[in-house]
């Protein structure tokens, strides 16, 4: 599935969103990702990795919630 496709289903009721919902919800994604391949790995190999998927999405990723988000996947047992 596309991950793009997702979002292009969400329609109606848009005013009711907060501004930058989308882009979450993209971080979220990639965030995701990453924690399945990248698990217990550097936190340096994985802010990277977040940076580059965030940017195919042209998101500017905020480098202090990335480190977090490095930190805690970096932190997870190894994946299989």
């Amino acid at each position: 599935m596309n991950p793009l496709t997702a979002l292009s289903g969400l329609t109606g009721g848009a005013s009711r969103r907060p501004v930058g919902w989308q882009m979450q919800l993209r971080v979220d994604h990639v965030v995701n990702q990453v924690m399945q391949t990248h698990r217990g790995r550097p936190e340096d190999d994985i802010k990277l990795e977040i940076q580059d998927q965030l940017r195919v999405y042209g998101v500017v990723p905020n480098k202090r919630q990335i480190a977090q988000y490095a930190s805690a996947i970096s932190a997870l047992p190894p994946g299989r």
